[in-house]
């Protein structure tokens, strides 16, 4: 099951504490659902709780029939779509009516006056999600999303959402394949969203997904980074050898002061050290900038001798 089917599982088991509430949980899935008007109410989804949630708030509020079909498809695995209608033309009527809404009007938009008791927007908002909303599996992605028919209606929700205090977020709106998506971005801002329309353990998997990846980051840059310093290391100590190598062969090591014929026996005996670890294997240790200094007398010496 996908990460957005669980949260509509959720946001339908979660408790509706008004027959207010209901109505506006109702409410969010007739206007955004695929047709609402006088004369026709249909509902398309592929949550069965979603649908089972919609039959069964509708029927409770207006007392009417909603018929439900079930179509199952194959693409890729199976999936069930479930299609939900109210069939009596006159109960269509009701239903629009019941909801303060004229055939009259140019266009849907959203009427507050539905959403004006106690928690009454937190409602009307996940049962918008139920019907048009999805949400990112957090270990891909952060989105949050509703894909809305009706321009006007959309701008409707991008408007409601932006106002809500305790998400405090910024939602746009893009237009996708004719339909006009109200989006949200950013881990925090879809972890409140997510709390204020009833279903916490999804923003807190959320939070635990983000919690993960920033771990995993924090690790990588610190592997990278020590990888980094390895090459480095690498790479210096074989220049060193080189020059080394170099003085034994044309002037022997004896050659050099008892300083760097230290230096150069040590670092010949531990190529994989660091400045630091050759300077504290030394008899009497020093600092890695003596370390550094030393071996940079040893380079110059080398220099010299392979310029003759």
């Amino acid at each position: 099951m996908s990460f957005s089917k669980e949260t509509k599982e959720a946001l339908c088991s979660a408790e509706l504490e008004s027959d207010e509430q209901k109505t506006a949980m109702v409410y969010g899935m007739l206007l955004f659902s695929k047709v609402f008007s006088r004369n026709a109410i249909a509902l398309t989804t592929e949550s069965r709780h979603a649908a089972n949630a919609f039959s069964e708030q509708l029927s409770s509020l207006a007392g009417i029939i909603v018929e439900l079909n079930v179509k199952l498809t194959r693409r890729g695995t199976e999936r069930s779509i479930y299609n939900l209608s109210v069939p009596d033309k006159n109960d269509c009527a009701k239903v629009f009516d019941m909801f303060g809404h004229r055939s009259d009007t140019p266009s849907l938009r959203i009427n507050r006056a539905n959403i004006d008791g106690e928690g009454c927007t937190a409602c009307f908002l996940r049962g918008v999600f139920l019907v048009c909303g999805s949400v990112s599996d957090p270990d891909k992605d952060y989105h949050l999303e509703f894909a809305v028919s009706h321009k006007n209606l959309a701008a409707d929700l991008e408007r409601l959402i932006s106002e809500i205090e305790e998400i405090n977020a910024e939602p746009r709106t893009v237009v996708r394949k004719g339909s006009y998506v109200v989006y949200i971005k950013g881990s925090d801002k879809i972890e409140d969203m997510l709390t204020y329309i009833g279903a916490p353990m999804s923003a807190l998997n959320i939070m635990q997904s983000r919690m993960m990846k920033s771990v995993r980051n924090r690790v990588n840059r610190k592997i990278n980074s020590e990888t980094a310093n390895l090459n480095k290391t690498a790479n210096a100590s074989a220049k060193q050898l080189i020059a080394i190598e170099l003085i034994s062969e044309k002037r022997g090591l004896s050659s050099l002061p008892d300083d760097l014929k230290a230096i150069a026996s040590l670092r010949l005996e531990h190529p994989e050290f660091n400045l630091r670890e050759l300077g504290q294997a030394l008899p009497v240790p020093i600092s890695r900038s003596g370390v550094n200094h030393r071996l940079q007398r040893i380079m110059a010496i080398a220099e010299e001798l392979e310029g003759k």
